[in-house]
């Protein structure tokens, strides 16, 4: 069995503010991240993770971001499997009480 944590959008927004060292990974479809995504995250949809591994770091945590929590704990658990430290951001963008982006 996989295993990660969660952490709350809260929780990953006062460690951005601690500047504590993670990446974010938003794995939503390409509308969804154009309709706003957290500053400085990177973007590979869930459907694309496998083919796109390489772009992952397996030594850096990493927060993973969808709209809701469901795909990214999808992808927590394929990754986590895999040997990745990972941590699912429960309530995803529907959560998330800070600012977004809007550039591709």
């Amino acid at each position: 069995m996989a295993k990660y944590r969660g952490q709350s959008p809260q929780e990953v927004l006062d460690r951005l503010r601690r500047k504590a060292k993670f990446r974010i990974l938003d794995v939503r479809e390409p509308e969804e991240w154009l309709s706003g995504h957290i500053p400085g995250a990177i973007h590979i949809p869930m459907g694309q993770i496998t083919q796109r591994l390489e772009e992952i770091d397996p030594d850096e945590e990493l927060i993973v971001v969808c709209r809701s929590g469901n795909r990214s704990g999808m992808v927590c658990d394929y990754l986590s499997e895999r040997g990745y430290n990972v941590v699912n951001m429960s309530g995803g963008m529907m959560a998330w009480p800070g600012e977004v982006e809007f550039d591709d």
